[in-house]
C-alpha cells in the first residue's frame, strides 16, 4: 500500500468519524500500526509490547476519532503521541527508572568519568545546544524529532506531512551547518 499523504489521512479519519467506515479505518490501521511498532520498539518496548500499545493507540483512533483536530495536528502527529504516552504509562506502572527520551543528556551512572572529561564534554553540548539555536525552525524541529525523539526519517516525514525527501535534505543541511560552527569553535568530536 502506498503512503498515505495528509489529505488521504484526513478524508479517511473523516470517514471513520461520519460513517464508521471499517475500509478506511483498516487503510489507516495498515499504515500507521508497523510506524507505531518501530517508534516503541526505538523508544525501549519490546516487539510484543510495542505490537499491543500498537493496536491500542488504534484502537483509541476507532473509538475517539472524533477527537482528533487537524487544525491542531497532523494524524501522524496525535497517534504518536497517545502511543508515547502510553509507553510512558506503562515503564511508570512497572516502575522502572524511568527517563524521558527526549531528555537531552544521557550520561551512565555506573561509569564516573575523570573531571577533565566531564568538563569537555559539558563544554562540546554548550556549543552544540548554542549552534542549534541558529539553525531555522523547521530544521531545527526536524533535529530535535530525530535526535531527542529518536525517530527515523520516515516516522518524522510520517509524523510532520512532509515528503521523506524534504525531511533528509533538511536534516543534511542542519548537519552540515552544526558541523561548520562546531568546527570553527574547535569541537571535532562528536558530543
Amino acid at each position: 500500500m502506498p503512503a498515505l499523504d495528509q489529505n488521504d489521512a484526513l478524508r479517511l479519519v473523516k470517514a471513520v468519524v461520519d460513517h464508521r467506515d471499517r475500509e478506511a479505518f483498516g487503510q489507516l490501521f495498515d499504515h500507521f500500526t508497523p510506524r507505531l511498532e518501530a517508534f516503541l520498539i526505538r523508544s525501549g518496548l519490546d516487539p510484543a509490547g510495542a505490537e499491543e500499545v500498537s493496536q491500542d493507540v488504534m484502537l483509541v483512533l476507532w473509538q475517539k476519532a472524533e477527537l482528533f483536530d487537524p487544525k491542531l495536528s497532523s494524524i501522524g502527529t496525535w497517534l504518536f503521541r497517545i502511543a508515547r504516552n502510553r509507553r510512558i504509562d506503562i515503564v511508570r506502572r512497572a516502575r522502572l527508572d524511568y527517563r524521558d527520551p527526549s531528555d537531552i543528556v544521557f550520561e551512565s551512572q555506573s561509569l564516573a568519568p575523570e573531571a577533565d572529561t566531564i568538563m569537555d564534554r559539558q563544554q562540546r553540548e554548550d556549543y552544540v545546544r548554542a549552534a542549534m539555536q541558529d539553525l531555522p525552525k523547521e530544521q531545527l524541529d526536524l533535529v530535535r524529532l530525530a535526535f531527542l525523539e529518536g525517530l527515523s526519517h520516515s516516522a518524522i516525514a510520517a509524523i510532520t506531512g512532509q515528503p521523506l525527501g524534504t525531511v533528509k535534505s533538511r536534516l543534511r543541511l542542519a548537519f552540515q551547518r552544526l558541523r561548520r560552527a562546531l568546527e570553527a569553535k574547535g569541537v571535532t568530536q562528536a558530543v
